[in-house]
């Protein structure tokens, strides 16, 4: 399945979708944090920015979660 083109914004929602929740926002990153996973995650948001791909697949790596699952919550 391909990993779709969408902003930090979009990141950030799907995953509090996915059981995440904003533990801390630094400047233009959020850290996000999940207790079942374990998984603490930082999502770059930059206004209207498109993140890249490579970016965006790391962010789906340290999550622990499937480009399919999360495209379930977008």
């Amino acid at each position: 399945m391909k990993i779709p083109r969408i902003t930090g914004k979009e990141v950030v929602a799907a995953l509090e979708k996915a059981g995440f929740r904003v533990v801390r926002i630094r400047g233009s990153h959020f850290h996000l944090y999940n207790e079942k996973r374990d998984a603490l995650v930082t999502v770059p948001v930059h206004s209207g920015k498109t993140l890249a791909l490579k970016t965006l697949r790391i962010i789906l790596r340290m999550a622990d979660i499937s480009v399919e699952e999360f495209t379930k919550h977008l």
